[in-house]
């Protein structure tokens, strides 16, 4: 008998509705991918894994070997826990401003953690990775210029977002971080039906949304193609983490800061299209941001 492993478990997430909190009598429906389900709890399960898989098909990497990564937390876990299920060691880089539930998550599974200060931020943890690895101290991985990023959720999200749509999916929307999750499943639903329209949600100005970003232009990730997606979103931090707390407290579904902002946008979008089916992206699951009291407000 054939038994499955825990990398087996990736993928294929709950897909539902929202069925309190969209309020437009516009016919259109509000439909939430739960990331969360993942093993590591994250939509960044995903692409960890399919990085290391890939790197050791292609004979770049081998188990035991030193693995570095740039991370604001969620790839950091999950490529924590395929680095476990692989046997391989694991070197994270983060601002060190990142939630504490997300800093004991991946030394649980055995990463070692070298933090950044908060000035540096996610730019000085990529050019760590780079110097480290330059100094022959592990391989870097690189989600924001590895095709296997995207490649992850071309092969897996979209899929089976066309799929539990029974393709009749109209839009897609997706908080942009490193944007490996929009630019894979815009490139899977586009070839499915080019009217799909891609959406993507960014901080506006000053806001500090765990996990999605404004790039400065030398900083953009490499994976992103801006003609993959037909619209973006500024979103306010008070607005995105007003949403995750009453999608909590209306759905029951429990997500991160990034995640109220993607529902926040998805339903801004209900009230304006009519008889549309939109797919958001939930990215994380909450409770690895309970230390920093944003549920308690």
């Amino acid at each position: 008998m054939q038994f499955k492993t825990l990398m087996d478990f990736v993928g294929n997430t709950p897909l539902v509705k929202l069925q309190r909190m969209v309020h437009a009598q516009t016919g259109s429906v509000v439909l939430a991918k739960l990331e969360g389900n993942n093993p590591a709890g994250s939509v960044k399960d995903r692409p960890a894994l399919n990085m290391i898989k890939q790197a050791q098909l292609r004979g770049e990497i081998k188990p035991g070997d030193t693995l570095i990564e740039a991370t604001s937390g969620n790839t950091g876990i999950a490529l924590a826990m395929a680095a476990a299920i692989m046997g391989y060691k694991m070197k994270l880089i983060m601002p060190n401003n990142m939630s504490m539930e997300r800093k004991a998550s991946m030394a649980a599974y055995g990463a070692e953690l070298i933090e950044v200060n908060v000035s540096q931020g996610m730019e000085g943890a990529r050019d760590l990775a780079m110097q480290m690895a330059a100094d022959g101290q592990g391989f870097v991985l690189d989600q924001f210029s590895n095709p296997d990023n995207p490649m992850a959720h071309y092969l897996t999200t979209g899929p089976e977002i066309w799929r539990d749509t029974q393709q009749t999916v109209t839009h897609f929307v997706s908080a942009m971080g490193t944007t490996g999750t929009i630019m894979g499943t815009s490139m899977y639903l586009k070839e499915q039906n080019p009217q799909v329209q891609i959406v993507g949600v960014q901080p506006e100005e000053g806001a500090a949304i765990p996990g999605i970003r404004r790039w400065p232009a030398a900083y953009l990730p490499k994976i992103y193609q801006a003609n993959r997606v037909d619209r973006i979103i500024d979103m306010s931090q008070n607005r995105a983490e007003q949403t995750m707390r009453e999608l909590a407290k209306q759905e029951g579904i429990f997500g991160g800061v990034s995640s109220g902002g993607g529902v926040a946008a998805a339903i801004q979008l209900a009230s304006e299209v009519h008889n549309a089916v939109i797919v958001c992206i939930v990215c994380d699951r909450g409770d690895r941001y309970l230390s920093t009291g944003v549920y308690g407000q």
